[in-house]
């Protein structure tokens, strides 16, 4: 058999593969959905005693999951009600809690944690739906006021969640 043959008798089963879904190199696997929505998530952060209100965050947040799936997936986000998925959901907790104490009983350490409460419907699979939970967390020193690190504190919270819900909505594990 010649190399060509040879190499077409390899390549085949993995284009097989490839064409029957859609795959991104992000561990997204086949997805059947062309389309998305995020509808935006309210800030209900002040109903949870000890959080906090914090402006602007719902938005944020919600452009924060907007911009994931569009960089990870092949998908086109839409606002129109007809999304093949769905996403929705709420900021239920943004909260400052101190870590680590100084042996004069003051903080040495703040923890900035913000909890989201999201929904995934997915039209063409309603078994892949869900309603869940999702948080992380940032460190910083106490002595450091929150508005100085407030920015980097949100996208590294807002990349976790986000990566989160993208993994639980659409990564095939």
């Amino acid at each position: 058999m010649n190399t060509l043959k040879k190499i077409i008798l390899i390549l085949m089963p993995l284009l097989l593969t490839i064409s029957c879904g859609i795959y991104n190199f992000t561990g997204a696997g086949p997805i059947d959905a062309e389309t998305f929505q995020v509808n935006y998530f309210q800030n209900y952060a002040t109903q949870s005693p000890g959080s906090t209100f914090e402006p602007g965050m719902d938005r944020d947040f919600t452009q924060a999951l907007q911009n994931r799936i569009l960089d990870q997936s092949s998908l086109d986000l839409v606002n129109n009600g007809n999304a093949d998925l769905l996403y929705e959901g709420e900021i239920t907790e943004y909260r400052i809690s101190p870590m680590a104490a100084t042996a004069q009983q003051t903080a040495a350490q703040n923890r900035l944690s913000i909890r989201v409460k999201a929904r995934f419907y997915n039209r063409n699979n309603p078994d892949a739906d869900f309603d869940q939970s999702f948080s992380f967390f940032y460190d910083y020193p106490a002595n450091v006021q929150l508005s100085a690190i407030k920015d980097e504190a949100h996208e590294v919270i807002f990349e976790r969640i986000t990566q989160d819900i993208f993994n639980a909505s659409l990564a095939d594990w």
